[in-house]
């Protein structure tokens, strides 16, 4: 039964795993603490911001594109959260709704952009990071603005349920409600199709512009709501409080197994690959790695994983 079970897993899940059960060895000998039960929840706790962040991108990638304005996509949900939080208590019950609309709204024109401009998502995802950057340094005047998270944003990525904290359950209805749709639901078919040929998938009926927007919307969105609770976790909205998840958002995504040129990938393995980004980068922290070695670390093992998948990828075809 439990080899059945493997043998449904993708082989890039299952390295990924390894790569973790690695980790977390490398992790003990250096402190016995890595794998103590606070210790994990708390790399729980942070690897959820990031796992919302991949969740919303991993559509995108499965359609074979690419989003480049997670990182102000973020700052501008969480500043922008924060800035209506200001005018009073009908403030901060719409806090949370008009951040999720603003990265909504960038999703929208991003998807339109490729889907009826034709404009590589590459080129216009990034310029649509350069104006929410200069939007948001306009609203600001250059200076750190004056914005507080409420307590909704602060119970949502601080506080815990049952010892459990509270990020990893918002994680985790986001990740029952995309792995539903990508494997039950129709418009979970029309993702891979597209990926696949999005030629093909228009001939054959689907309405491909609109899926094509939706995922590119629901990236928008995922992305917002991970900077509103990045707001609740660390206080306060900044600028520039997105630029460094953008690399390990897509990295986590490739690791799981997902085709960096779209129509193949489980949503499992993006999780399992957020986990190992996490604990990589905490166990360069506990080692005090300096920055250009856990830079090099950090590479080795993306190019290693990518190794292993591409090998295996030609071996299966």
């Amino acid at each position: 039964m439990i080899a059945a079970a493997l043998k449904s897993i993708d082989r890039p899940v299952l390295v990924a795993a390894a790569f973790i059960v690695v980790v977390l060895a490398v992790g003990t000998t250096i402190n016995t603490n890595f794998v103590s039960p606070a210790y994990l929840l708390q790399q729980l706790q942070v690897a959820s911001f990031l796992g919302i962040m991949a969740s919303g991108m991993m559509l995108v990638i499965l359609l074979g594109q690419i989003d480049l304005s997670l990182p102000w996509t973020v700052t501008t949900g969480a500043m922008m959260a924060a800035a209506v939080a200001r005018y009073g208590p009908g403030g901060e019950a719409a806090a949370i709704p008009v951040g999720i609309l603003c990265g909504l709204a960038v999703g929208v024109v991003n998807g339109l952009g490729y889907a009826l401009l034709r404009v590589p998502s590459m080129i216009f995802t990034l310029g649509m990071n350069a104006v929410l950057l200069g939007l948001m340094v306009v609203y600001s005047g250059g200076f750190a603005p004056l914005t507080r998270a409420t307590p909704v944003m602060q119970y949502l990525a601080v506080h815990r349920t049952l010892g459990i904290p509270n990020a990893l359950f918002v994680w985790m209805a986001i990740t029952v409600a995309l792995a539903f749709a990508l494997k039950a639901t129709p418009f979970g078919r029309y993702v891979y199709a597209i990926g696949n040929r999005e030629s093909a998938a228009y001939l054959s009926g689907v309405r491909t512009r609109t899926v094509i927007v939706g995922c590119f919307a629901i990236n928008g969105m995922t992305a917002a709501l991970a900077g509103i609770m990045l707001t609740g976790y660390s206080t306060n909205a900044y600028q520039g409080m997105g630029d460094p998840y953008l690399l390990p958002a897509i990295a986590s995504i490739v690791l799981g197994g997902t085709n960096i040129l779209g129509g193949k990938g489980s949503y499992l393995g993006t999780v399992v690959g957020v986990i190992l980004i996490v604990l990589l980068q905490s166990m360069l922290s506990v080692m005090q790695m300096p920055e250009a070695g856990r830079q090099i670390i950090y590479g080795v093992v993306i190019v290693a994983m990518l190794l292993i998948y591409g090998r295996g990828a030609r071996v299966h075809s």
